[in-house]
């Protein structure tokens, strides 16, 4: 079967360990999108990773994890995460698609220049050079990984890359100017750093799927950060919705079965952008030091995240949108310092309260309508079964579910992979 594993939110909602744990039973981890611009935190008995580029498969000898085409590859940072898995003594089954496009240097050039000349009204980009990246690739004036392969195709192409970002570096950025064979030169070494993992993966998903082999679809970020469902523009590059797996894997849209979609049992955020539930100061400083495995800051950036109370309308519409078959709660110990804790169930807009999630500009005059819940105030880590919760901390997960209006059929009470409750819905 197909799986997916998307994000509700707006990223950073403890993906990384649920798809760690759906990897021990898949054959097959796909990354279909995003870059080395947001990480996923693994915890398990070989250690602590924090994969930017790599399939979050790559604990397991018996998984093949495979680098879609619709990623952003970053050759040095994928080769450089791969040396420090191997070094924690793993050697996973890796594999790119031909047909994934490469993130060069002057994307992440570029994507500085345009942070640095937006100043106040910058994006809040990782500078991952994700932007500049899809940009050449919706021009068609994007690398493929084959096209490292063809001298005479990648020259042409260089030539003109040249020609188009070199106006742009002088006339807009007042910064130095691309070199072609400087160019060449890298994508030269680029070619034989990849060449041992480069691959036809369409068809070998398509053999696999009528093998029947479990293919794992992993996605990054969330809903909320998707450019056409999210709060554009403050939003990522590449679609974050489990329907864009099909894409991004080369994978028929019927094939995929079973979409789980996670959210955290309170809401963070990385960057600009709207955030309805946001709190802020020491309430804020209190549940960043309580949250996540080491507190709420960036597995690429380390800045610190914004946080704020659980959205219910943001996490409905987030869900929908991914069109879940099962939804995952983590993240829920993080909760256990509160007495109360407060939900997000509304929005107030003029006066008026809706619970249909807006467009941004509309969204930039909403108020949230808070509801206050009795907190467990108790550490429940530990706690394997969903029956042995205190009886607050189930109400909480129930009163959020009925909100979503979708199952929660996992709750997480830690960072550790064994540290999850199945409900039995």
């Amino acid at each position: 079967m197909v799986r997916a594993i998307v994000g509700a939110n707006w990223g950073d909602e403890g993906k990384g360990k649920i798809t760690d744990m759906f990897a021990e039973k898949s054959d097959i981890v796909v990354r279909f999108q995003g870059g080395a611009n947001a990480g996923h935190t693994i915890i398990n008995e070989h250690g602590r990773f924090a994969l930017h580029l790599m399939p979050s498969g790559v604990c397991y000898d018996h998984t093949t994890c495979i680098i879609g085409n619709g990623v952003a590859l970053d050759i040095n940072k994928f080769l450089k995460e791969l040396e420090d898995v191997k070094a924690a003594g793993l050697n996973p089954h890796l594999l790119v698609s031909e047909r994934a496009q490469i993130l060069m240097p002057y994307h992440i050039l570029l994507d500085e220049y345009e942070e640095e000349r937006l100043g106040k009204n910058a994006f809040g980009s990782t500078k991952s050079g994700i932007a500049p990246f899809f940009s050449d690739k919706y021009s068609k004036i994007g690398i493929q990984v084959n096209e490292l392969f063809d001298d005479e195709v990648l020259r042409a192409k260089l030539k003109n890359i040249c020609t188009l970002k070199n106006l742009t570096l002088k006339y807009v950025y007042n910064k130095p100017l691309l070199d072609e064979d400087e160019l060449f030169e890298t994508c030269m070494e680029y070619k034989e750093k990849i060449k041992p993992y480069v691959c036809d993966t369409h068809k070998y998903l398509s053999d696999a799927m009528k093998e029947g082999k479990n293919i794992l679809l992993e996605g990054q970020l969330g809903t909320l950060k998707d450019p056409d469902f999210g709060i554009y523009p403050m939003v990522t590059s590449s679609s974050t919705l489990a329907g864009y797996g099909a894409v991004g894997a080369g994978i028929p849209p019927h094939k995929i079965e079973d979409i789980v979609v996670v959210t955290k049992a309170y809401s963070s955020a990385v960057g600009a952008g709207e955030f309805v539930s946001e709190i802020f100061g020491d309430e804020a400083q209190e549940l960043r030091i309580h949250g996540g495995d080491k507190g709420e800051f960036g597995a690429t950036t380390g800045r610190p995240r914004r946080v704020g109370w659980f959205d219910c309308v943001a996490s409905r519409y987030g869900i929908e949108c991914q069109g879940a078959t099962q939804v995952v709660m983590t993240a829920l110990d993080c909760l256990s310092y509160l007495e109360e804790i407060k939900v997000c169930v509304g929005y107030e807009i003029d006066g008026e309260i809706t619970k249909d999630f807006p467009t941004t500009p509309i969204l930039k005059k909403c108020k949230p309508v808070l509801k206050t819940l009795k907190g467990w105030h108790c550490d429940i880590r530990g706690i394997k079964e969903y029956d042995k919760l205190p009886a607050e901390a189930r109400a909480y997960v129930e009163f959020i579910e009925n909100e979503l209006q979708h199952p929660i059929t996992m709750v997480s009470n830690g960072p550790e992979r064994e540290a999850i409750i199945y409900r039995n819905k």
